[in-house]
C-alpha cells in the first residue's frame, strides 16, 4: 500500500467497534455487553437501546465485570467486556488472569481509551502498562487495530474465535491505513510500505504516524518499509526476521512503555534470530504527564519528523 494515498479523515475507532458489535449482535443473540458504568465512553448507548436485556452494567467494580464476563461465557454467551483499558487491565488482572486467560474462556475483553488517550487525567488513567500485563497470559491473543477498518475487522474475528483476546482501542481519531473489506489475522502484520533502509513497525495510534515518517524519509532519499504490527501476541515473528535480514534496522512505537510492550516483543524476536540495530520509541518508564496524546506523543519523540530523524539516526548504526 503506498502511504500517499492514506485517507487524511480521523475516525475514532470506539465507533467502529459500537456498530460492528451492534451488527453482529443483531444475528446472533449470544453476543452480550459487559461494563463499569461506561456505556457512554464505551459507546454502547446504541447497544443498550436495541437490546437493553443483554447490556450488563455493574458499576465501577472492574473485577466484578471480569468475572461476570466468565460466568457469562461458561453460560454460552460471549461476552464483550468493556472498560478504560488502564481500570480494565489495571484493577481486575488477577481475575484476567485466573478467570479468563487460565480457563480459556470465551470473553473478549475490550481496552478503551487506552494509551494517553485520557491524557489530560493524568498518570491514574494512562493505560500505558497494558501490553505487558496482558502479553505474558497464555491463551490471551493482544491486539490493538490502526484503524476503524482493522478495528471492524478484529471485532468480527474476535466473535467468531472460542477463546479470549484482548483489543486495545483508543479514542484518539486516526486515518484510514487499511483497504475496505480487510480481513484480520492475529499474527500476521500488514505491509503498508515497503523499503530497504529501515524497517519501521507500530500498532494502533502510531501506524499513521510511522507513515507519514516514511514519506518524510522519502523525500530524503531513504526508503523505509513499515508495518502494522497489529497483534503483540501472536506476533508475526516471520516478518520481523525478515524485517531485520532484508533492511537491517528495526524502529518500533508505540503508546505504551518502552518496557514490556510492542517494541519489547520485537526485540525479543530480534535477538533470538537474527541480532540487527534497534531502537524503541515510547513512554520512556516514567509515568507521562498531564497534557492531551497527541501533544504527550510528540512530547515523548514520536512526532512524524522525530520519527524520521530517530531512523536516520538507527541506519547509521549498521
Amino acid at each position: 500500500m503506498d502511504a500517499t494515498n492514506v485517507n487524511t479523515n480521523l475516525h475514532d475507532c470506539r465507533d467502529a467497534f459500537a456498530a460492528t458489535l451492534e451488527k453482529m449482535a443483531s444475528a446472533d443473540e449470544a453476543i452480550v455487553a459487559v461494563c463499569n458504568d461506561s456505556v457512554g465512553s464505551s459507546k454502547l448507548g446504541g447497544f443498550k437501546s436495541k437490546f437493553p436485556e443483554r447490556l450488563i452494567n455493574v458499576g465501577i467494580a472492574e473485577q466484578n465485570m471480569v468475572g461476570v464476563g466468565a460466568g457469562l461465557a461458561n453460560g454460552g454467551r460471549i461476552p464483550f467486556v468493556c472498560g478504560a483499558s488502564c481500570f480494565l487491565t489495571g484493577r481486575a488482572l488477577e481475575q484476567i488472569k485466573a478467570d479468563i486467560s487460565y480457563s480459556n474462556a470465551n470473553v473478549k475483553l475490550i481496552g478503551i481509551s487506552s494509551g494517553m488517550a485520557y491524557g489530560e487525567l493524568g498518570p491514574t488513567h494512562h493505560s500505558i502498562e497494558d501490553f505487558a500485563w496482558t502479553r505474558v497470559l497464555p491463551n490471551l491473543p493482544v491486539i490493538a487495530p490502526c484503524d476503524r477498518i482493522e478495528t471492524a475487522a478484529a471485532v468480527e474475528w474476535a466473535a467468531s474465535y472460542a477463546g479470549p483476546c484482548f483489543l486495545r482501542l483508543s479514542r484518539v481519531g486516526v486515518p484510514d491505513l487499511l483497504p475496505e473489506g480487510h480481513k484480520f489475522v492475529p499474527g500476521r502484520a500488514n505491509l503498508l510500505r515497503d523499503g530497504g533502509d529501515v524497517t519501521l513497525i507500530a500498532n494502533g495510534t502510531l501506524t499513521h504516524r510511522m507513515v507519514k515518517a516514511a514519506e518524510i524519509l522519502a523525500s530524503q532519499g531513504v526508503e523505509a518499509r513499515v508495518l502494522n504490527m497489529a497483534t503483540v501476541r501472536p506476533i508475526d515473528e516471520a516478518a520481523i526476521i525478515a524485517a531485520a535480514k532484508e533492511t537491517g534496522a528495526i524502529l518500533t512505537a508505540e503508546e505504551h512503555s518502552i518496557y514490556g510492550g510492542l517494541g519489547s516483543a520485537v526485540a525479543e524476536v530480534v535477538v533470538d534470530n537474527l541480532p540487527v540495530p534497534m531502537k524503541r520509541l515510547g513512554v520512556p518508564g516514567i509515568y507521562a504527564p498531564t497534557g492531551s496524546a497527541e501533544f504527550l506523543l510528540d512530547e515523548f519523540g514520536m512526532a512524524p519528523n522525530a520519527i524520521a530523524a530517530a531512523a536516520l539516526a538507527l541506519i547509521k548504526r549498521k
